[in-house]
């Protein structure tokens, strides 16, 4: 996986700072179990939770989102606060080992972030913002995100991931074996940015996968 297009894009827009993790999996997603410490992060009052969310980085957080225009309220709101949503209610349990490990670091930084499956994308991969007309469906029930305005991760043929919901066409499966993470974060919080990246690398490699990371920060 070549970052640099990738981080050369995100530098571009200002006041975003993006944390990138590819990793490889041993065996095809089915067929990893998540570990039972990843599981147990999926609740807010996890013990083992090295960072804390804050009501300041929320709203830095939905100021980068609406830096071109996009409206991050409702059901356009970032997809760290869905999780939240999802663990107060209940309702956030395991997917798989790529999926889990990505929410449980989300849900306590407080930052956004994309998983989308390597094989499944066409280079190049790059940052970008939506214009008018782009939009992706991202369920498999067929409903649309537009995505003017929002800033998000695009392959060659569209966008296929951002800070609010991901793509259907890039999501994981149980075929999965290489996925690209990607840490949204305000560049003020470069410093959150680096431990989520630190602490999502030590995640994923407990699952047995082969990582490389890499931040527009460093």
């Amino acid at each position: 996986m070549d970052f640099a297009p990738v981080l050369a894009s995100a530098r571009s827009i200002p006041g975003l700072a993006v944390g990138l993790l590819a990793a490889g999996y041993p065996r095809p997603l089915g067929e990893v179990p998540t570990p039972p410490a990843v599981a147990d992060l999926l609740r807010l009052d996890a013990e083992a939770a090295p960072l804390d969310r804050s009501e300041a980085l929320r709203a830095a957080v939905r100021d980068l989102l609406r830096r071109d225009g996009y409206k991050p309220t409702g059901r356009g709101k970032p997809a760290s606060e869905y999780l939240v949503k999802a663990a107060e209610g209940g309702f956030l349990g395991p997917i798989n080992a790529a999926v889990d490990a990505c929410n449980a670091v989300s849900l306590h930084s407080g930052l956004p972030i994309s998983v989308v499956d390597l094989d499944r994308a066409r280079a190049p991969l790059a940052v970008g913002v939506g214009g008018a007309d782009d939009a992706y469906v991202f369920n498999a029930s067929g409903q649309e995100i537009r995505l003017r305005g929002l800033i998000g991760l695009r392959d060659g043929d569209g966008f296929c991931a951002n800070p609010v919901r991901d793509s259907q066409r890039t999501k994981t499966h149980d075929g999965t074996a290489r996925t690209l993470s990607v840490i949204w974060a305000p560049v003020e919080e470069v410093d959150r940015l680096r431990a989520a990246l630190a602490w999502y690398d030590d995640l994923v490699s407990g699952s047995g996968a082969a990582v490389r990371t890499a931040a527009t920060v460093d």
